[in-house]
């Protein structure tokens, strides 16, 4: 069984697909991290992260895995590198090379095969895994986001930056030629903006069990 989840950033896709794969018995995967692990194995080697040929010879060249919902490289865990500001900085730019989406895509339905994942990222339900079980948009006012966003980070930039940065990503994310945002045609759509993380879940499990009745 696939569940794919979309939808743009600042949703709760991620925290979402992880309790979920807890309350389900699911193996969690998100896409993303594939695209941080790329860039993180690549800044290990050079600082040249604007050379697209380089990039795309040190994703050939590394092992892609996934070990208890942690994405490994080469073997070794690297989930606690891949959210740095360094990695932030240039994984956007990663992953819209077509050649690496392919390959992360290929690695991603290696791992999903034979095995009842969840899933989530941008493009996960159009592109990834336009044949799962189950697909779910999540969407949220972009004001919301940025407050959320604001208040988990109060230290950090003010809400008028995060407000306009979140803006700016979900135009960039839906206008990307390859990998584009997008709400597939079957999608469940959840809209998340005045929900609690157990109200979602309650309604993804709610709309999984009315599917299976039918």
């Amino acid at each position: 069984m696939v569940i794919a989840i979309d939808g743009p950033a600042g949703v709760g896709k991620s925290t979402i697909a992880s309790l979920l794969a807890e309350k389900l018995n699911l193996y969690y995967l998100n896409s993303g991290s594939f695209y941080r692990a790329i860039t993180y194995a690549h800044q290990l080697k050079s600082n040249q992260l604007l050379d697209k040929e380089a990039v795309l010879k040190t994703a050939q060249e590394i092992e892609l895995s996934v070990k208890d919902s942690k994405v490994c490289l080469n073997g070794v865990d690297v989930e606690d590198k891949l959210h740095t500001s360094e990695v932030d900085k240039y994984v956007s730019q990663v992953s819209v090379d077509p050649k690496i989406r392919e390959i992360v895509n290929k690695t991603i339905k290696k791992i999903a095969n034979g095995i009842d994942i969840i899933a989530e990222g941008r493009d996960i339900t159009t592109v990834v895994f336009p044949n799962a079980d189950f697909k779910f948009y999540f969407d949220a006012k972009a004001e919301i986001r940025a407050k959320r966003r604001f208040d988990q980070h109060p230290n950090g930039q003010n809400y008028e930056t995060i407000l306009s940065e979140i803006i700016k990503r979900d135009k960039n994310d839906k206008e990307k030629p390859v990998g584009s945002l997008k709400i597939a045609n079957d999608a469940i759509i959840i809209d998340t903006s005045y929900l609690t993380i157990p109200q979602v879940c309650e309604k993804v499990i709610k709309a999984i069990k009315a599917q299976d009745m039918r």
